[in-house]
């Protein structure tokens, strides 16, 4: 057996210097429940505008990624709610932003669909309703379904509550959401974690997203501190 891959300890400054304008970033989290804060915070110090951001909802105004989207630093929101977040309808009717509403269960397949390598997903939900224009609709056993295509994104930020050095991702309640799923549908997955232990101090099975889809671990609140390798 070889030697266990070691995942880099970056501050988050260090670790969102791969987004740039016009990324496609995936955000975990569900109201305020495991949203990436820190790496969202690092994030907003940069210049970085015309971000794609996929995310089940757009927060608040002032809270996590929603902060991105009331400071003019997105271009589309794919999600599934954003009633919440007034500046993101306010945009959305002014011409700013495009904006894609996605049902719940059909964003977190189509997320899926992408961690997998999969086409897309069929879903019933939508059929025969505006959700319906522009898409492929399929007859399976003599029901209509939508086929709806994968959600990918070159960056995802997710939250998670311990993270061993081998990039092994555990979470606390709720707070695990969308983070998993979003963990395989990216290109470069940033990990936002409470603590990092040693390898073989998770129970392996705690374990929900393996070390193998992660590539960089932020200590939550650590924006600042060097890397640790």
């Amino acid at each position: 057996m070889g030697k266990p891959v070691i995942k880099p300890v970056v501050s988050a400054l260090e670790a969102i210097q791969c987004i740039g304008d016009g990324s496609t970033v995936m955000v975990g989290g569900f109201n305020y429940g495991g949203i990436p804060y820190t790496l969202v915070d690092a994030l907003l110090e940069t210049s970085v505008k015309d971000l794609v951001l996929i995310a089940n909802d757009t927060a608040y105004d002032d809270v996590g990624h929603g902060k991105l989207v009331s400071q003019g630093r997105v271009k589309k929101v794919v999600a599934s709610h954003v009633g919440l977040n007034k500046t993101t309808g306010r945009l959305f009717n002014e011409g700013k932003l495009e904006l894609e509403l996605v049902p719940q269960g059909t964003f977190v397949e189509r997320v899926r669909a992408g961690a997998f390598g999969l086409g897309g997903v069929l879903t019933p939900t939508g059929v025969g309703t505006v959700v319906a224009e522009g898409k492929q609709v399929l007859s399976v056993e003599g029901r209509e379904y939508l086929l709806e295509l994968p959600l990918r994104a070159e960056v995802a930020l997710i939250r998670a509550y311990q993270a061993d050095r081998m990039g092994n991702l555990t979470y606390f309640g709720t707070n695990q959401n969308f983070n998993p799923a979003m963990a395989g549908a990216a290109k470069i997955v940033i990990a936002e974690v409470d603590e990092v232990v040693t390898p073989g101090a998770l129970a392996p099975e705690s374990i929900v997203t393996p070390g193998i889809l992660v590539d960089m671990l932020v200590v939550k609140g650590d924006s600042y501190y060097a890397s640790r390798t």
